[in-house]
């Protein structure tokens, strides 16, 4: 059986690796989404994540193509109960910015279950952060949707750390519910941010990382080393801003942490970020079973303290 880590306080327990949704119904297609959610979960894993935006930045998308992706899966196998579903609202999804009203927000939810075929959400997340909104009302609304039944837990991400913690005082005030989940940027390179800002408060209050970009946009794979393989895939572009000496310092150790334990470089900095303390799930996509084979081999990859050691080292910010 496969180790399961609790999210917050919550009654939801999840193998240490999420499923990456952006990838349904943009560079994966339909049949190949269910290969890769059908070996996710045959591998002992159950934690899927999408957002209601997914995938709208594409040509003629409008949103919403990931989730229904998912809810035809849930429909053919008839598992709903054995995986975790997390997804989130408050991305553009044409109204011109970021939006959290509870009128949105009810509005929202409705369209995301009718998309996942589903009557209830176990995470649901607040995406971007909406400024003009109290976080008040948008806790309360949360609270509505969880008397309800069609939420089970709550969960934030791109969100600031003053109105992360503005949020948690109002939930323990007004006993709102609270965010149980952060769902932040962090992998090997980008340790500084969430470190700095970030872990002090889910470490306080008791919060589970699901942290996204767990491989640097694919850079942590070590398919990009140089200008030329920037054209290799639709993210290249992104790993572009990841090669300079720091980045090549990673990959070197990556390089040799995987050859010690005769892996690939995607599984060892995985297998890094389940390692470090208050991480639930680092979220991974994979667009092929090859490259889901890689990510589920992370999971029981046990790094000892010299492997981590070395890849703190080469990877830490404070020196730069």
């Amino acid at each position: 059986m496969m180790e399961k880590r609790k999210l917050g306080r919550s009654e939801l327990s999840v193998a240490p690796l999420a499923f990456g949704g952006n990838v349904f119904g943009w560079t994966a297609d339909q049949a190949t989404s269910f290969r890769l959610l059908d070996g996710f979960v045959d591998a002992g894993f159950n934690l899927i994540d999408t957002a209601d935006v997914y995938s709208r930045w594409v040509p003629g998308h409008t949103g919403g193509e990931s989730e229904t992706i998912i809810g035809k899966w849930l429909k053919q196998r008839g598992n709903r109960d054995q995986v975790v579903i997390a997804t989130k609202v408050g991305a553009d999804m044409g109204q011109g910015g970021f939006k959290l009203t509870q009128s949105y927000i009810l509005k929202a939810v409705e369209d995301s279950l009718q998309r996942l075929q589903t009557d209830y959400i176990d995470l649901y997340q607040t995406h971007y952060d909406d400024m003009n909104t109290p976080v008040e009302e948008t806790l309360d609304t949360y609270g509505q949707l969880i008397k309800e039944g069609k939420v089970r837990v709550i969960g934030t991400s791109n969100m600031s750390p003053e109105r992360l913690l503005l949020s948690l005082d109002a939930s323990e005030r007004n006993r709102y519910p609270r965010y149980e989940t952060l769902q932040p940027l962090y992998n090997l390179y980008d340790r500084e941010e969430f470190e700095k800002s970030y872990a002090p408060i889910c470490e306080k209050q008791g919060l589970s990382v699901i942290n996204y970009y767990a491989l640097a946009s694919g850079f942590l794979t070590g398919k990009y080393r140089s200008q030329e393989d920037v054209s290799k895939s639709a993210r290249g572009q992104k790993a572009l801003t990841y090669l300079n000496d720091r980045g090549l310092r990673i990959l070197g150790a990556l390089d040799q942490v995987a050859t010690q334990y005769n892996t690939t470089a995607a599984s060892v900095a995985i297998a890094w970020l389940i390692h470090r303390p208050g991480i639930a799930a680092p979220i991974a996509s994979a667009t092929s079973t090859e490259q889901l084979a890689d990510l589920t081999k992370a999971v029981v990859l046990q790094l000892d303290d010299a492997a981590m050691e070395i890849l703190n080292t080469a990877s830490e910010w404070a020196h730069q």
